[in-house]
This record gives structure tokens, sequence and C-alpha cells, in this order.
């Protein structure tokens, strides 16, 4: 007999009463209740992933479940904000119980990695449609934002860029002779939620690289009302992107590229020695408004943007 949504819900993914002392109540009845410690503020993030717009139809549903609750996970690190709490809502064409039982695993591995209870959600029938609802706390006052840079901070980024781009380009039919670290950075990117916490105090402004560098730190600059110059010797590239960089010369690849994950933040000066140690400067922010990337001894402006919906 097939699963109705009740049963769904029930075998796949309320399998585990909250653990979070933040959460009170959690899958079973109309509402979830949740308590935010005194003097802590509650974050919240939504993303929507669709067949065909953010995932390939033939998607590995294991990796499918990791990302989705990864790129929620990455929003809430570019706060600073330590998650607790995620509702998930699902669009099925059909119940599929060996694809559901594999979606459940990578989402609920992720989840327990980082200590994340899911406490709701909601199934209904359509085109597949997957969204979370990621809840996080931090302490009054510390959030991350991104209006807050200043002439003179230096930007850095978490990790290395253009990997989960050159996944995609893999996944499109570019030959890569060691392909397996870009496809799992495009498929299981690791959310950096520790970093963004660390960077409490320390950090101006931070943004997770979700749809390109260039685009990202955009966002900071336009809101922050500054400019940056950035030195492309110094951004951090895998042995696969500078493969590619050198066959292809699409320099530009690692800065437009979306689907990192990695954390974009500017840094005042006199603190960037606290900044964690696998973090990588690659720029310092300036008055002039615009993005450059100093290449080759100088220093150009780049327009290009990455990924934009309804662009």
């Amino acid at each position: 007999m097939a699963l109705g949504e009740f049963d769904l819900i029930k075998r796949f993914f309320a399998v585990h009463a909250p653990r979070h002392s933040n959460n009170q109540l959690g899958i079973g009845d109309d509402c979830a209740l949740l308590t935010v410690p005194v003097g802590q503020q509650l974050a919240v993030t939504t993303d929507t992933m669709v067949e065909n717009v953010h995932f390939f139809a033939d998607a590995d549903p294991v990796s499918l479940g990791h990302k989705l609750l990864a790129v929620n996970l990455s929003d809430l690190a570019a706060m600073g904000a330590e998650p607790f709490a995620v509702t998930l809502a699902m669009t099925l064409p059909k119940v599929d119980e060996a694809w559901l039982s594999d979606f459940a695993e990578g989402f609920v591995a992720l989840a327990r990695q980082h200590k994340v209870d899911l406490i709701g959600g909601d199934t209904t029938s359509g085109p597949l449609t997957l969204t979370v609802q990621a809840m996080g706390a931090l302490p009054q006052g510390m959030a991350l934002r991104r209006s807050t840079a200043n002439v003179g901070d230096r930007v850095f980024v978490s990790g290395p860029l253009g990997d989960a781009g050159l996944g995609l380009k893999i996944k499109q039919g570019y030959r890569c002779d060691e392909p397996d670290w870009p496809l799992r950075r495009f498929n299981q990117p690791q959310p950096r939620v520790s970093t963004g916490i660390a960077l409490r105090g320390i950090a101006s402004a931070c943004i997770d690289v979700s749809d390109g560098l260039a685009s990202d730190l955009g966002h900071i600059l336009e809101q922050s009302q500054v400019g940056a110059c950035l030195d492309w010797d110094s951004i951090p590239l895998s042995a696969q992107v500078i493969d590619y960089v050198q066959r292809t010369a699409d320099w530009r690849m690692p800065l437009t590229a979306g689907d990192d994950y990695e954390l974009c933040f500017t840094v005042p000066e006199h603190l960037a020695e606290n900044v964690p140690a696998a973090c990588h400067c690659v720029g310092v922010i300036e008055a002039e408004p615009g993005l450059r990337i100093k290449r080759e001894g100088q220093a150009v402006r780049f327009a290009e943007k990455g990924y934009e919906h309804f662009s």
C-alpha cells in the first residue's frame, strides 16, 4: 500500500525526538515549540531547490539531501549563527520509498553532524521542489552582516573557490583528469558553521559564496558603499581548478561560479592575525566603488556576475 503524507513523515523523518535545548516540541503537532535563551537573537533563513533548476533530475538523493541542508546552514554560518532547528517542505511527483530513504540519509547525517533537529515541515504532490527553513542563535549584537565593511579592511575567503563550478562543468561534459574532488564539492558542499561562529567579533562583514565570489562580494560592497581590489594570485584554488584555468584560459570561472559555499568576509587590519588559519586573505576594501582584480601586474575593473534567477 502506498505511503500517505503522515506515514511518510513518520517513517523517514520523525525518527528522533528534539535533542537541542532550544527545541521543546518537534514533529507530531500543529506547530513546533522553540525557546531562545535570554541574550540571544534568532537567525532564520529559507532556501528552495527545484529539479532541473538547482539540481539535475538524476541527482544522487543522498547528496541532494545533504546539499539541501548544507546551503541553509551556510546562510546561518555567514551570520555567525549556531544552527539548532530546521523545517523541511517537500513537493514530490510520487512517493518513491527508495529515493526518500536515501534523501533522508543524506539530510539526517548532516543534521546530526551539526546537532540540528528537524522539527516540522510539509509534504505535497507536484513537481519535485524542496524547501528548508533553518534557525540559529547567536549573542545579541554579534551578527555578521553585509553592510558593515570599512575602507582598509582585508578581504578573506574560508577555502578554495571554483571547485563546485568545475564540478558542474564536469557534469555538463568537461573532461577532467581527477574529477572526484570537484564533483564532491559540487554535490556535497560543507557549510562553514564553525568558521562563522569563530568570526564573531573579528569580521566586519560576511557573506557565503553561493552565486560566485564576484557577485557575493559585490553584495557586501554595495551594501557597505565601498569597493574592493582582489589579488588573483592570492585566491586559493585546487589543483583541478588550476589545471582547468591553464587548459582553457578561463581565469574568470573561479570568480563567477557558484555553489562553493565558502565564506567571504572582511576584517579590520589590526584583527587579521585572529582569523582562523585555514582562511586566505585575497584583497582589500577600498573607497573607490566597484570590484577590481589585480592580475599580471594590472588592476582591472571586474563587472562580471555569477548566477542570478530571472536574469
